[in-house]
């Protein structure tokens, strides 16, 4: 891991660490019950009292409420939270290289997780006097990382000050304010959860919830527990499943990222639960940095003061909470000033086979596409064949379907360069609760693949 930790601004501002009118609003919804902002600070600073005396801590609270606690806690005493993609034991021997002192803060057993535990004290103790915070905006206060799709997770340090920025334009771009309820399926150790569903709701003066629904009963329970008007930040893996399962709930916003979402399945999960559906942009590298309405336009509008560009074939993003000129791994296409933008695709997405361009984001489209097919995803391995042709292969969880049913239903769907060899039929792929598919987990799907009998699907 190497550092990309940022430029110090030349003159430091402070924001709150809480963005709540008064004490007496509603930060939070735990099972149901409303938190004040009074007790939901009281819980922080209890907690940041309690903190032991280090640099860096592993925050893995998989309640929502919690991670929050533990976050703004560790900001209050100057820690910067770290925020992997995996808590495997290889990233963990990396991460203790990189900041030897990090701890850990959890609010379940984590026996694998080899780094000295600190408990919260309990929450729900009380309110604390309403005297918010204020943060320096140059204070580096968490440390994400890349998913590890296209290779080893790279950190990047975040300042309060630009993580401010970030959701406060998110904020105003979705029409987020003190009267709503933000939910999530998305972890809050995930980019996009920390952003969106624990720092946005924080800093607008919204209510965050504790829960992370993953099933669709989960998603219509959590939706029934909470005021209107609610926003669901969720990811095109769980917004297909909630669509599948029968009647969703209503409510008023959907937003979707993580990957690409058809306009298909935008139309069907508006016109089914009334929402406005948006798709959020953004990159680890970044932050979030525009949305659009897919069902009403292809186009992505940048967040305010944000700015896009091509040098040569390289997109570049800045302005705004982005304070420096930042390469994107996509394929971009600016609109006039750089306000407005296409995407066509991520880079490393683009393969190259025979002479032929196609990106891996359309043909697995085109797979899951299939009738029968419940999830699948194309990889290209590393190694070359013998005849020096790297072949794609194909993971779907079909039940019902062999592999050949499925190569018989792409032909019609797809240039024969690009078909698969083989198309292996599994009960279900290693996804990460972001829905995302690391790329070492799809590696040691193909070692098992090898180590098949031919001719097996």
């Amino acid at each position: 891991m190497h550092s990309n930790a940022p430029r110090r601004s030349p003159a430091p501002q402070r924001h709150a660490l809480l963005g709540h009118a008064g004490a007496d609003a509603v930060a939070a919804w735990r099972r149901g019950e409303s938190v004040s902002a009074a007790r939901f600070l009281g819980d922080v600073l209890r907690a940041a009292d309690a903190l032991p005396d280090a640099r860096n801590v592993l925050n893995v609270c998989a309640d929502r409420y919690r991670f929050a606690v533990s976050l703004l806690a560790a900001i209050v005493r100057g820690q910067t939270t770290l925020l992997p993609p995996t808590t495997t034991a290889n990233v963990i021997r990396s991460m203790r290289e990189f900041v030897p002192d990090v701890y850990l803060v959890s609010d379940q057993p984590q026996d694998d997780i080899d780094l000295p535990r600190f408990d919260l004290p309990p929450v729900g103790a009380g309110p604390a006097p309403f005297d918010v915070p204020a943060i320096d905006a140059d204070q580096v206060a968490a440390c994400v990382f890349t998913s590890g799709s296209t290779g080893e997770p790279q950190p990047y340090f975040k300042r309060w000050g630009s993580l401010v920025l970030d959701v406060a334009a998110e904020a105003k771009r979705l029409g987020v304010s003190e009267r709503h309820s933000i939910l999530g399926t998305v972890p809050p150790q995930h980019m996009y959860g920390f952003e969106s569903t624990v720092l946005m709701p924080l800093v607008a003066g919204a209510a965050l919830t504790s829960e992370r629904p993953y099933y669709p009963a989960d998603i219509d329970a959590a939706i029934g527990r909470v005021p209107a008007p609610r926003v669901l930040f969720t990811t095109p893996f769980h917004l297909r499943a909630w669509m599948e399962s029968g009647d969703p709930a209503s409510l008023e916003a959907i937003v979707s990222a993580t990957a690409p979402l058809s306009v298909g399945l935008a139309r069907q999960a508006e016109s089914r639960t009334g929402a406005r559906l948006f798709e959020i942009y953004g990159c680890t590298e970044t932050g979030q940095i525009a949305t659009r309405r897919p069902t009403q336009s292809i186009e992505w509008e940048a967040f305010e003061g944000i700015r896009l560009w091509v040098e040569g074939e390289q997109a570049m993003a800045a302005g705004a909470h982005v304070d420096q000129p930042t390469p994107l791994q996509d394929i971009i296409e600016v609109i006039g000033d750089g306000a407005r933008f296409l995407l066509h695709g991520r880079t490393a997405d683009m393969v190259n086979i025979a002479g032929k361009r196609n990106s891996l984001g359309y043909l697995n489209h085109q797979l899951t596409a299939i009738d029968g097919v419940a999830d699948g995803v194309f990889f290209l391995p590393d190694e070359d064949e013998t005849d020096g042709i790297t072949r794609l292969m194909a993971f779907v969880v079909a039940p019902g379907l062999t592999g050949e049913q499925v190569l018989k239903q792409l032909r019609a769907r797809i240039d024969p360069a690009f078909l698969p060899r083989p198309v292996i039929v599994v009960e279900r792929l290693p996804r990460q609760l972001t829905g995302k598919l690391p790329r070492e987990a799809l590696q040691a799907l193909a070692r098992q693949a090898r180590k098949r009998p031919s001719g097996a699907s």
